[in-house]
């Protein structure tokens, strides 16, 4: 418990006593989320080793043991450790972060104990405490307001809706809820569930029973493992029975097979993907981006649909006035939240408190009628109390009005949710006082009696009135929440709500963050579709989504989403919609409604209210400064600056991962293609081998897997923002990828094979090694086939990726050693070449270098001929 004592607050209870506390607690738990179990680092590591072609390079690694291939065993072991400790460090890394971020938070409660306010760790209230709220307050558990002045709650992290709420006891909004924020007023209200037995507990436990998920990376990769140990294990076994059958020697047919599925397996795989997704994460905390898994941004830059919240997602959640209405002008109001760096203008002019007479005692009684206060910290502005009276107080200070001195405020007659209006009693700067009031603008209207003007006042008839009113509704038409003013003289000292002088109207709404509309542009001109969920009005929503480009051809809000069937909702998705008044459990039948359809489903949000939706998604996005715990926790990517734009970045570092995987995989397995036609071929016309164990250990590992991670590392294409959405079930290598690796695979054996032949009457040792760097060098020069899919080198540009350049350099000078390096000519069992034999390998190697960019070329100025781009189909 903090032992922090405050002074006593008047209030005529006295709470619990410390031993009831005590006794209750031992009944009820502490007030927090029951946590999830967490995996502990050594279950993360172990899961590291569950892929199946780890699995097959483990039994390798073994039957090399076995057999006293040591080297072999060794280079196995390197690679499987170097998979585990990667994706190890990485997702132990982002479970850090993630910790950080929450242990930064300490929430704590103003309670009543044995008779005195303590502040207390919010932990350990329980239920029957009486709680003090003030404005600004999280509150700290579910509670019944027992004693409020102009209590307003909000409510935004649990409903999604964007105003307040009043609160007052004995009312039918009584009740207060944990996470939940005190937006005006103060309260003392008595606990009644805390924990998991809150409401904010409740949908926490619903996004508990969401099942684990696996991303569409992962699904891919998983098929292809299996598919490549199946056909390694199948082939392996066929060549061992033929060669048995043959007569051939048992260990060394053994020793071909444990080569032939080594050959076909890809050993660089899992450690060039994890090395490859792992620097692409990393790449994205930079841009403000921490991905949870390390397949999570991949997934996102699969996704078809963004289900999107909007309060404080698609906008800033703070209110803003971006109207003010008078009977005889209308003045437009610019800048975004509580910086009150716009202006006001009125028929494109900007004007202020000095010019307009009755704009100034606009601003006046927005800036006196008010409990909410401006104040600069550092370069920005912080606004402390109620959003919509902060609003107010931000449209005076862009109209340059003066401030009201701090004792200006003689009485009040505070808002409550009977009333819909507050008013207070001022000292006037001419002497005197008179009434200033603000509120819903039909109760403010009903206590006038005559409306400002340019030229005065004048008497409020049924024209002005029937005037204000139209006004009124059109502004709320348009999304916008719209607040009345008045002013008048006082009577005496007291406040007399009658025979004022209406000013005007200022409409509010919460703005759309200025960097949404492009991010969302840039989403559907990806063939993303942008839906928007939310649990705020129709009328709101409708309003954002019109000024951010998403004009619903159908809004369709929580209560007609219930009685819609599944097929119902099903064929509404196929259009553009707009879902408002939503709760949690529609959220997640939304999501559950696309998945149906085979679409990958991004979730985007930052309330427990979310928190459902982002674990069931195929893609969670929360937000990492105002996000809740719950929704972190349910989510696979979290934005570090709650920027909505960071999302559409975020979708092309995933393009590029997904598109960099398809080509390192393609590479990997062309390369081994060629490796397993060549010692295929020269086994059944009976020759020694042409490749030793250890030599294809080398390709693979060392030569083939500097490479492709290197390849990993390829920029995004020029145009990988202007396709359409890969399919979900789109294969990483695919029939066009089959017949490249085919057909490279197809050349480079048999080019090994016959360089082989060709040297073998000499020195078998030599015609072994000329084959083995003929092999190297042909897989190195067929890696700019695969630097894109569909573009040629030059196109992309040729030193776009300075890494690739380096690790040819590097593996090839490896090879060069591996060639005239005594210590590597006994682990690889080579012989020095000469001058002819390498002038052999350079002219088998142009092919591989001139075709496939012909082929590229040719279809690059093809596809532009026919006024479009020629896109991979695999």
């Amino acid at each position: 418990m903090a032992d922090t004592e405050q002074q006593g607050s008047g209030l005529a209870l006295t709470g619990l006593t410390q031993q009831e506390a005590e006794a209750a607690r031992r009944t009820y738990g502490w007030n927090e989320l029951p946590r999830a179990k967490r995996a502990g680092p050594l279950r993360v590591f172990l899961r590291q080793f569950s892929n199946f072609l780890v699995v097959i390079l483990i039994v390798a690694g073994i039957i090399a043991f076995t057999l006293g291939e040591y080297a072999d065993t060794l280079a196995i072991g390197l690679v499987i450790a170097l998979n585990g400790v990667l994706g190890f460090v990485q997702e132990w890394r982002a479970e850090t972060a993630l910790e950080s971020l929450r242990s930064m938070l300490s929430p704590q409660a103003l309670v009543l104990r044995d008779g005195r306010e303590r502040l207390i760790a919010a932990r350990e209230l329980v239920p029957g405490d009486l709680v003090i709220l003030e404005a600004g307050a999280r509150i700290p558990a579910d509670a019944i307001v027992q004693e409020a002045a102009g209590l307003r709650v909000d409510e935004s992290a649990l409903t999604g809706e964007s105003v307040p709420i009043d609160k007052a006891p004995g009312a039918e909004a009584a009740e207060v809820h944990a996470g939940t924020v005190v937006a005006a007023g103060r309260a003392l209200a008595e606990v009644t569930a805390t924990g998991a037995q809150t409401s904010f507990g409740k949908i926490a436990s619903l996004t508990g029973s969401v099942g684990l998920k696996k991303t569409n990376l992962q699904v891919q990769l998983g098929r292809l493992a299996r598919q490549l140990g199946f056909a390694a294990l199948a082939i392996a076994s066929a060549i061992l029975a033929l060669g048995l059958y043959m007569g051939r020697d048992v260990a060394e047919m053994f020793m071909t097979g444990l080569s032939l599925s080594v050959a076909m397996v890809p050993e660089g795989l899992p450690a060039v993907v994890t090395i490859t997704l792992a620097l692409g994460a990393a790449a994205m905390v930079r841009q403000q981006a921490l991905a949870r898994r390390l397949q999570a941004v991949e997934t996102l830059g699969a996704a078809s649909v963004i289900c999107t919240d909007k309060t404080g997602t698609l906008t800033e959640n703070k209110m803003t006035v971006t109207q003010v209405w008078t009977l005889d002008r209308v003045y437009q109001v610019t800048g975004t939240g509580y910086d009150p760096a716009g202006h006001i203008a009125y028929d494109g002019a900007v004007t202020g408190a000095k010019e307009d007479a009755v704009l100034a005692a606009i601003l006046e009684a927005g800036l006196t009628c008010t409990h909410a206060s401006l104040h600069r910290e550092g370069d920005h502005w912080e606004m402390t109390g109620a959003p919509t009276e902060g609003a107010l107080v931000t449209l005076g200070y862009k109209g340059w009005a003066d401030l009201p001195p701090p004792d200006s405020v003689l009485a009040e007659i505070p808002f409550s949710s009977e009333r819909k209006r507050m008013s207070v009693l001022v000292r006037s700067r001419s002497g005197g006082a008179k009434v200033l009031t603000k509120g819903a603008p039909e109760q403010v209207l009903r206590i006038c009696s005559q409306v400002m003007t340019q030229d005065g006042p004048r008497s409020l008839g049924a024209g002005e009135a029937a005037a204000i009113t139209a006004a009124y509704e059109a502004m709320a038409g348009e999304g916008l929440r719209v607040i009345g003013l008045a002013a008048g003289a006082a009577r005496g000292e007291v406040i007399a709500e009658e025979d004022l002088t209406f000013l005007g109207l200022a409409g509010l709404i919460d703005p759309p963050r200025p960097e949404v509309r492009p991010a969302i542009d840039a989403a559907r001109s990806a063939g993303i579709r942008v839906i928007m969920i939310t649990g705020d009005s129709p009328l709101t929503a409708q309003a954002i989504a019109g000024q951010l480009g998403l004009p619903p051809a159908r809004t369709v809000t929580g209560d007609e989403l219930e009685a819609l069937e599944d097929a119902g909702l099903s064929q509404l998705l196929q259009g553009e919609v707009l879902f408002a008044r939503t709760r949690p459990a529609h959220k997640m039948r939304i999501v559950s409604a696309l998945q149906a359809q085979h679409q990958i489903v991004a979730m985007t949000g930052d309330g427990v209210n979310d928190a459902p939706a982002l674990k069931k998604a195929d893609i969670g996005v929360s937000m990492g400064v105002r996000g809740t715990d719950v929704a972190k926790d349910a989510s696979d990517l979290v934005l570090l600056d709650d920027n909505f734009a960071t999302i559409v970045r975020a979708i092309g570092e995933g393009r590029r991962q997904f598109g960099n995987v398809r080509k390192f995989v393609r590479y990997l397995l062309s390369s081994n293609a060629g490796e397993v036609i060549a010692l295929l071929i020269n086994i059944l016309i009976g020759g020694p081998l042409i490749f030793l164990a250890t030599q294809i250990l080398w390709m693979n590992l060392v030569t083939d897997g500097v490479t492709a991670v290197a390849l990993g590392l390829e920029k995004g294409e020029p145009d990988q923002m202007e396709h359409p959405p890969r399919r979900k079930d789109t294969p990483i290598v695919g029939k066009a990828g089959l017949l490249t690796i085919l057909a490279l695979g197809l050349y480079t054996g048999l080019a090994s094979l016959w360089l082989f032949l060709h040297l073998l009457d000499g020195n078998e040792d030599l015609a072994r090694t000329a084959a083995f760097t003929a092999m190297v060098i042909f897989e190195k020069a067929s890696v700019f086939a695969f630097r894109s899919l569909h573009l040629p080198c030059w196109r992309i540009g040729f030193f776009t990726n300075p890494f690739l350049l380096a690790a040819l350099t590097v593996t090839i000078g490896a090879q060069v050693a591996a060639v005239y390096w005594p210590p590597l000519q006994a682990l690889l069992h080579t012989v020095p070449l000469q001058g002819d034999q390498w002038m052999l390998i350079g002219l088998l190697v142009l092919p591989i270098l001139l075709v496939p960019e012909i082929l590229k070329t040719l279809r690059y100025f093809a596809s532009r001929r026919q006024g479009g781009r020629a896109v991979a189909q695999a």
